[in-house]
């Protein structure tokens, strides 16, 4: 079966592994979710990145990040922002502050994909893909 928004699909996947605490997670690998892991990876939301398989049977694997004792996920929330039936676009000025700079927005500009801290400095908008705390 199709899967019509492999944004959401990744973030749902990441989500339900750091509800139960497993070590990895694996999703279909495409240019554009390599960066979102990319940029996960910078802000220190994912521990690691690797890539199985070849062609259209290519997966990558993300490490996935877990603090203290009680091994509490470092991604505590992540939220979908612009879908395919609605998609949200803003400028450098209106680029949004996540939990008021401790979260991170993952933008689509047109120099690629990058949080909303980089986005600032480079003075670019664009589509507004997720929220991660």
């Amino acid at each position: 079966m199709a899967n019509h928004d492999p944004i959401s699909d990744m973030l749902t996947r990441i989500r339900n592994a750091s509800e139960k605490r497993h070590e990895t997670t694996s999703i279909p690998a495409s240019r554009l979710l390599r960066s979102i892991a990319d940029v996960l990876q910078q802000e220190g939301f994912i521990a690691g990145i690797s890539e199985e398989g070849e062609g259209i049977r290519r997966q990558m694997v993300l490490e996935l990040k877990y603090s203290g004792k009680h091994r509490q996920p470092t991604i505590r929330s992540v939220q979908r922002v612009s879908k395919p039936g609605l998609r949200i676009y803003k400028n450098n000025r209106q680029l949004p502050k996540v939990l008021g700079g401790l979260g991170v927005a993952i933008i689509s500009t047109s120099r690629g994909v990058m949080s909303d801290r980089d986005a600032r400095k480079q003075r670019v908008g664009g589509e507004v893909l997720c929220y991660v705390y």
